[in-house]
Formats: C-alpha cells, sequence, structure tokens
C-alpha cells in the first residue's frame, strides 16, 4: 500500500487539491444563486434547479482536469470528445427543443422580469393570451387563464414574444 501511495504520491495529492477546489468553487456559486434568487423572489424550485446545473457543470470540468492530472494525454482526450460529442450531438439534434427550452429556463432564472403570480399578456399572433403566472419551471410556465384552464407554455416562446404585464402578482385565492 506504501508503495501505491510512493508511486502516485503527486497525483493523490493533484486530486486532493482539485476535490477541494471542486467544493469550494461549487459553494461558492450556490450561495450567489440562492442569495440572487433571494433577492429576486424567484421560486425556491428554480433557484435548486440552477444550482443542480452548477454542479454538473462543475464536475464535467472537474473529470476532465482529473484525467489530465491522471495523464492522459491532449490528443487522447480530443480523440475521445470528438467521439463522444459526434454521437451526442446527432442525439441532441433530435431534441433541440427541449435543449432550448432548458437554455432558455437558465436565461429566464437571472433576466426574466416577471415572477410567480403576476398576471401578463403574451402577443402571440396566433395565440394571445392573457393569463396568471402559476409556476416557472425547466421546460415551461404554468399560465392560469381567466376562464380557470391552466396552459403550459413553452419557456423559448416566452423570449421570442413581447409580453406586457398587467398586474404584479394577481394569483387569486381560488388558484391556490
Amino acid at each position: 500500500m506504501e508503495t501505491i501511495f510512493k508511486l502516485y504520491q503527486w497525483e493523490i495529492i493533484e486530486t486532493i487539491i482539485l476535490l477541494f477546489f471542486f467544493f469550494l468553487i461549487n459553494y461558492i456559486l450556490k450561495k450567489i444563486v440562492y442569495s440572487i434568487g433571494r433577492r429576486s423572489n424567484i421560486n425556491i424550485a428554480r433557484v435548486k434547479l440552477i444550482s443542480k446545473y452548477i454542479t454538473v457543470t462543475l464536475l464535467l470540468i472537474a473529470l476532465l482536469i482529473q484525467t489530465i492530472i491522471l495523464g492522459v494525454e491532449p490528443n487522447q482526450i480530443a480523440l475521445v470528445f470528438s467521439s463522444v460529442f459526434a454521437v451526442v450531438g446527432i442525439g441532441l439534434f433530435a431534441i433541440w427543443s427541449i435543449l432550448s427550452n432548458i437554455t432558455s429556463g437558465v436565461i429566464m432564472f437571472f433576466s426574466f422580469p416577471y415572477k410567480v403570480g403576476d398576471k401578463i399578456m403574451i402577443h402571440d399572433n396566433d395565440f394571445p393570451l392573457e393569463a396568471i403566472i402559476e409556476d416557472i419551471g425547466a421546460f415551461q410556465l404554468h399560465l392560469r387563464l381567466d376562464n380557470g384552464n391552466l396552459v403550459t407554455y413553452p419557456n423559448n416562446l416566452m423570449l421570442q414574444k413581447a409580453v406586457t404585464l398587467i398586474q404584479k402578482d394577481a394569483i387569486d385565492e381560488d388558484y391556490e
């Protein structure tokens, strides 16, 4: 056991340092996201979703750095990534709409001026609608129409259409 430690001493030390920085950066970024969410009165479910996105992204970066620490050559990493991205790219092309909605959800987390409970009007030529925002999810918004019907509206369309705020915090007690 001692010979293994001596043989891979620097790799073990660098891995421990990498883990320390992974947890530190993850902690700091989550604190920042939670403070932005608290300051902007963003739903806690959306804050947790963005935190998960950050953790997964940092984990992928840490895995890439770990492969370099373990001595994998950059050209070998490039070969693996190009092969994986080719396969994943074909799969992602088939689900680009879902990815578009997830990306829009992340953008909406940081810059969407409307909150849960606001009454909005979406200026869509095909389907104009006036509704109260009940929930903002990773893929779509849940909107409650005046007649009580629930409509799901994709996040990517919310960023493409003009939206007017009619009333702030218009949630009626009947909808809760």
